[in-house]
């Protein structure tokens, strides 16, 4: 089926073969309807025309722009994406449904065209936990360590704002407050968590993620601008033409970096049964020219955790807000279970409920036990 990335110079084009992960999704027996819309290569932050379906006048967010809205809007019960910044949780929170950011690494990217090499992670689509873990079981995730059962009265969490806590909206401030008082009524233990002093200066991390975004992207997207730089969007030529000018030696510096940070955040969260924080700055914002911002996303994804959004809120505009559940790395079995148990009271109580949108074409419910046998292992 046509796989156009999202621009101009790959239009009509058809891959002779699935990506690894269709492949395994056939192979389960799933049923492949079709593709959604994203922006130019998961990179820029605007593109297709695609609504919020809560809200047509403001945007379902990116990149994974159309995978987002059609579970929003009942048209497909899952639907699967890949987060460089934000692009799985943002719109997952923007148009109120459930999902999951995988560990980095922890499935296969064979067939999909990269972005970053170091960043891009496989992510998944749903309006319920039950259903990524559907997904995570299909595509092998397990963790080394036990599972274990899950007693909310036994749980520890931390609430860790970030640096970027500063750009944080009325709707997530509100979000997270209430997201405290409800799981501290049913017995959990909320407990603010802090950066490290070393990894608390915001800027210094915005410019890390940047430097390694940029330059794996100017090698990603060496080959389309050698086929046709004119039919690319100018946020594309700008990276193969590095006007930003940053160098090998802030690449391997920034790389670096990372890689020191990995375990220190590891070893953090290992203490908790799990971190909340935000998944955006508020509801998703009017207009279909910005997909938002990814403020609160890109710091996980740079340290390769598994992130699930959980839908639970309401902004001031009626439309919903999420919060993130975040577990160590390969931990991706245990941030379900986890999340599983903390959204049960959140969507009880938070506000925000899951259902067909009045505008939505779509007809399918969440999964049936029939179809959900076609795609067990």
């Amino acid at each position: 089926m046509p796989t156009e990335f999202g621009s101009p110079l790959y239009q009509g084009n058809q891959p002779g073969a699935d990506a690894t992960v269709v492949s395994i999704l056939r192979t389960a027996g799933a049923l492949i309807l079709g593709k959604t819309t994203t922006s130019e290569f998961t990179w820029t932050n605007s593109g297709p025309n695609t609504t919020n379906p809560h809200d047509p006048n403001r945007t379902p967010g990116g990149s994974s722009t159309g995978s987002a809205a059609a579970v929003a809007d009942f048209q497909v019960p899952l639907s699967l994406g890949t987060q460089t910044g934000g692009s799985i949780i943002r719109p997952a929170s923007y148009t109120g449904i459930f999902s999951m950011k995988t560990t980095y690494s922890s499935i296969s990217t064979e067939g999909q065209k990269t972005c970053t090499l170091n960043f891009d992670s496989f992510g998944f689509f749903a309006r319920a936990v039950d259903d990524l873990q559907l997904l995570a079981d299909v595509f092998g995730l397990h963790d080394d360590e036990p599972l274990e059962d899950i007693s909310l009265k036994e749980a520890r969490v931390a609430f860790i704002k970030t640096p970027v806590w500063p750009k944080a909206g009325p709707g997530t401030i509100a979000a997270m407050e209430k997201t405290a008082t409800i799981l501290e009524s049913h017995g959990v233990k909320v407990e603010e968590v802090f950066f490290p002093e070393e990894f608390s200066d915001l800027e210094s991390l915005k410019q890390m993620h940047s430097v390694v975004a940029r330059s794996d992207a100017q090698e990603s997207f060496l080959r389309e601008y050698r086929m046709d730089k004119t039919k690319l969007d100018p946020e594309i030529r700008d990276l193969v033409e590095n006007t930003f000018n940053y160098t090998r030696k802030e690449r391997m510096q920034a790389l670096d970096r990372y890689t020191s940070m990995r375990p220190i955040f590891d070893r953090l969260v290992a203490n908790y049964s799990a971190i909340i924080t935000p998944s955006v700055v508020d509801e998703a914002p009017l207009g279909l020219d910005d997909f938002g911002s990814a403020a609160f996303n890109w710091f996980w994804t740079g340290i390769h955790m598994p992130v699930i959004n959980i839908p639970a809120f309401i902004g001031a505009h009626g439309m919903p807000i999420g919060i993130s559940v975040v577990t160590p790395r390969f931990r991706d079995q245990h941030v379900l279970k986890i999340s599983k148990a903390l959204s049960e009271p959140l969507m009880a109580e938070g506000g925000w409920k899951i259902e067909k949108p009045n505008s939505s074409v779509g007809t399918m419910t969440t999964l049936g036990s029939d179809y959900a046998h076609k795609l067990s292992l």
